[in-house]
């Protein structure tokens, strides 16, 4: 059994991203090499006792339906099929009956649980029936309710200063119609006054300035913000995304690539942020001379897709002030960040800024796709910022239920909570396996580590799968956790022994 032991970092904000501040008392399991106390289980009345294997991953049934698909389409990506109906809470059962503890929750998209009672209960309410069986096009015909139900949802957790929000989608639309948003308020600021000329109606349709101004969105190497067009030219995690697709020559800054830990590192880190902050203005600079003026500055508060990269909340406190001084506007990207892994419901809020972004976009946890804004961006003509659907009332009204767990059940304090357990599990495991396990990292349960190599990566997750536990990849070389704001102590706990017993069959 460990005593308490003080956290040595030199930079309190900094603990986030490699350390904890307190390590909690842990203990050796008998039977196990893990390194993990059996915490006491706090009952959740949907979830499972723990992972139950009855086949190797993926199984004879959902092989045959990965060959069905792969007729209809390709299907390299699948890793097996699921039965959502046996779900539940924190575990993820396949179609050939694994139960499987799952720590990626669908890319860091199920919020509560599978099929969590609230959720359950609020389909089965006669009076919302209309809303999951009527899906209206927003921009145009809403329903009587719609300002109601975006007053109970999403603006009950607006963050700071952003009033206006747009429901999309998915989280590739949202960031490319708030690129868009900016690239209008820009327009505008220069326009001033004036009307919009004949000229620029004109070569608009021609895609041709002025009508199409020579406007640019600065983002970041490693950064993902979506597969469509205007925003597969800001996302840089992976040639798989990008090969054989046109872009746009818009500018690329490097995102700051921390030495871990941390503590030993203050000096190279404050100089890595220093350095890419100041790539980031000689980009704005040099663009500007290029006639491709840098409208907007688009970020991630966590680099995830590209290999959950952290930099301090310094470094986003100076880039904030960057693009107010060069009149950009700043878009913070939380489509996977958002709705309250970090322990905050926006992880921006960790910032400590009292205007941290102009524009925000979520999706994932949030259950629906859009953005927030402020009200200078709001578009000034109908039909600007629109298409079809504009999201779906439905997942409002499932957000705003999801909302009310998460205020009744604590669940951000849970995430904070939980996160710590599993960042010091993995800081220990990092300890006794540095072969395997480098840069543990994270914020609430928004946690990483690095593996040797990519070959090591995938096959780490692949026992894990088999041995009952679902992980995911980021970058060329980390493994990610993306559980579910029901992910608790003994979750971790349990997760870590299972872990510890891999790691330690690796001779």
């Amino acid at each position: 059994i460990w005593g308490q032991q003080a956290c040595i970092c030199p930079v309190p904000e900094r603990a986030r991203l490699g350390c904890v501040h307190q390590l909690a008392p842990q203990m050796f399991l008998p039977g196990h090499r893990g390194i993990s106390q059996a915490a006491a289980k706090i009952d959740v009345e949907f979830d499972y006792d723990g992972p139950l294997m009855k086949t190797e991953v993926p199984g004879p049934r959902s092989r045959e339906l990965m060959k069905q698909l792969n007729g209809i389409q390709n299907a390299e990506a699948v890793h097996f099929f699921c039965n959502y109906e046996e779900s539940r809470g924190n575990y993820l059962v396949d179609v050939d009956g694994n139960r499987m503890l799952d720590l990626y929750s669908q890319i860091s998209s199920i919020p509560i649980g599978y099929s969590h009672p609230s959720l359950i209960k609020l389909l089965q309410q006669p009076q919302n029936l209309s809303t999951f069986v009527n899906r209206p096009a927003l921009g145009i015909l809403p329903p009587e309710n719609f300002a109601e139900k975006l007053k109970e949802s999403l603006l009950s957790v607006a963050p700071k200063g952003l009033s206006q929000v747009i429901t999309m989608s998915c989280g590739s639309c949202s960031n490319e119609n708030a690129f868009k948003t900016i690239f209008m308020w820009y327009r505008n600021k220069e326009r001033g006054h004036n009307s919009v000329t004949k000229e620029e109606l004109e070569t608009c349709m021609i895609n041709q300035p002025p009508g199409c101004p020579e406007y640019s969105m600065l983002s970041f190497m490693g950064a993902f913000h979506g597969r469509t067009m205007g925003c597969l030219a800001t996302t840089h995690s992976k040639a798989i995304h990008k090969l054989d697709i046109p872009s746009f020559d818009w500018p690329i800054a490097p995102f700051p690539r921390l030495k871990y830990p941390l503590e030993e590192f203050v000096k190279e880190n404050d100089q890595e942020e220093a350095r890419c902050l100041e790539e980031v203005e000689d980009l704005i600079v040099k663009y500007r001379k290029k006639k491709k003026i840098v409208a907007g500055i688009v970020i991630e508060p966590i680099q995830s897709e590209g290999g959950d990269n952290h930099a301090s909340d310094d470094f986003f406190r100076k880039l904030r002030n960057i693009a107010k001084k060069h009149g950009c506007g700043f878009l913070v990207d939380e489509v996977q960040t958002g709705g309250g892994c970090t322990g905050k419901f926006w992880a921006h809020e960790h910032w400590g800024l009292d205007d941290p972004a102009d524009v925000l976009t979520f999706s994932k946890k949030m259950m629906t796709g859009g953005f927030f804004h402020k009200e200078e961006f709001r578009a000034n003509a109908p039909y600007r910022i629109f298409n079809t659907w504009l999201g779906d009332p439905s997942k409002n009204l499932l957000l705003a239920e999801v909302i009310n767990v998460i205020k009744r059940e604590d669940l951000l304090g849970n995430a904070a909570h939980a996160g710590k357990v599993l960042l010091t599990g993995l800081l220990d495991l990092q300890n006794r396996y540095p072969h395997l396990v480098s840069r543990a990292r994270g914020r609430g349960t928004f946690c990483s580590f690095d593996t040797p190599n990519d070959a090591m990566r995938n096959k780490l997750i692949a026992i894990a799968r088999n041995k009952g536990v679902v992980l995911g990849g980021s970058g060329d070389r980390s493994i990610r956790f993306r559980p579910t704001l029901v992910f608790r102590d003994h979750h971790a706990h349990l997760f870590l022994n299972i872990f510890s017993d891999i790691l330690a069959d690796f001779k």
